[in-house]
């Protein structure tokens, strides 16, 4: 994957005079299709590029893409290496103690399993999932073993070389690895998190609120429902 981000020191120099100049820098992962993820140009593609793009446009914002691992996205939002995370983050109150979110741009949808064969034990098994995720939470809390990985194809890759029984993950990513390999869904759809939304630092609340402004006016003219059927389906939940 080519990597986007610039140096933190230089980052930390550099983020006050950006914004100063109305230049905001949206952090996200790029690696988490369908919602951003690179293509062949290196370039932030997606649902949440078109999103914030059009974002930044209702909030008369000039914004620059950059990317970082999610492991360290938020630390990274907090230390002002950029001024908004819009990563497919699920909104939750242990985040919320951190950070500040925008109302959701997505709907809460389920998060779901995929394995290579039916009947494995979700819930005695070995399950993979992203690192700081709330699927990582909910298989320690399902009485599973864990097993942690810092991207999401690499989930994926421990369920098909037999190192995890199953993988879980937001069912939105999950779709397009079953439809395009041998994984199956399997067990029951679990409804986690309160959707989707952008992050922010807590000492940028007018930021925030340009964003939420611009968020609700998406919701409000259909945009937003339209974007969601276009990158996560028509059975994906909209407003």
């Amino acid at each position: 994957m080519k990597n986007l981000l610039i140096g933190t020191a230089a980052l930390a120099m550099m983020a006050s005079a950006a914004f100063a100049a109305d230049t905001v820098r949206l952090g996200t992962e790029g690696a988490y299709p369908p919602y951003n993820f690179l293509n062949d140009a290196g370039e932030v593609d997606g649902f949440e590029r078109e999103l914030g793009d059009e974002l930044c446009k209702r909030a008369e914002l000039t914004c620059e893409w950059v990317t970082n691992d999610w492991d360290s996205i938020i630390p990274n939002l907090v230390s002002s290496n950029y001024d908004a995370i819009i990563a497919g983050m699920s909104i939750t109150a242990e985040r919320a103690e951190v950070v500040d979110f925008s109302q959701n741009y997505t709907p809460p949808s389920p998060s779901a399993y995929a394995a290579m064969s039916e009947g494995v034990d979700l819930s005695g098994g070995v399950v993979a999932a992203q690192t700081g995720t709330i699927q990582a939470n909910h298989v320690v809390d399902s009485g599973a073993t864990l097993l942690e990985f810092p991207t999401p194809d690499e989930t994926i890759a421990a369920v098909k070389s037999g190192e995890a029984d199953a993988v879980m993950a937001d069912k939105d990513y999950l779709i397009p690895e079953v439809e395009a390999s041998d994984l199956m869904f399997v067990g029951d759809d679990v409804p986690l998190g309160g959707g989707i939304g952008m992050a922010f630092r807590k000492s940028d609340p007018e930021l925030r609120g340009k964003f939420d402004a611009a968020v609700a006016s998406m919701k409000e003219d259909g945009t937003l429902n339209e974007l969601i059927i276009k990158w996560l389906g028509e059975e994906s939940p909209r407003f």
